[in-house]
């Protein structure tokens, strides 16, 4: 398996919605975490994708996320790889796809399987995904792991991606991995 890279690797965050957050378990600690990964990437040069469901029913994507995301992608389905403009609004070249968001057994779940049906090598990140009761997510976690698909925390994701202290953004990752 390899470590991931900034020049193969995006960052798709599903559904962190303003209308939805509050009512998943943590939410305040998983839009910290998830906006400490996100401002990682905006410094080291990964893209960042959102998906939004149903916005006009639940919101848009949660204000303190908008900065660090390039672009939006609404859907109506739980699996986002089955709306048509889905695959031709991914960066090209990006097959290491770190899932983030909520909730974790529904969105990111499907998704994450429909991105490894499509041939993406979806990556979730452990620690920057929620649901509203623990069970749900813990269940998620288990059927990623059913069918072998890797599972990482924000900081792992963080350190491959700088591969050494000599990084120029180094320091500025290093703040964002103590602020937790």
């Amino acid at each position: 398996m390899p470590i991931l890279s900034t020049h193969d690797t995006m960052v798709l965050v599903v559904d962190m919605q303003a209308r939805l957050l509050p009512a998943v378990a943590d939410h305040e600690q998983l839009r910290a975490r998830a906006g400490r990964l996100l401002a990682a990437a905006r410094l080291l040069g990964v893209p960042v994708i959102a998906t939004e469901h149903w916005a006009e029913k639940i919101g848009g994507t949660d204000h303190a996320l908008l900065p660090a995301i390039d672009h939006v992608i609404h859907k109506t389905h739980f699996d986002a790889t089955r709306e048509a403009q889905f695959q031709p609004e991914l960066p090209v070249g990006r097959n290491h796809v770190l899932l983030i968001g909520t909730e974790a057994h529904v969105c990111v779940l499907q998704t994450g399987l429909g991105l490894a049906r499509l041939g993406y090598a979806p990556i979730l990140v452990t620690d920057c995904i929620g649901s509203r009761r623990e069970a749900d997510r813990a269940a998620a976690c288990k059927r990623w792991e059913h069918y072998g698909l890797e599972q990482i925390t924000a900081e792992m994701a963080m350190f491959e991606w700088l591969e050494t202290p000599a990084h120029p953004h180094f320091k500025e990752v290093l703040a964002l991995v103590k602020a937790e």
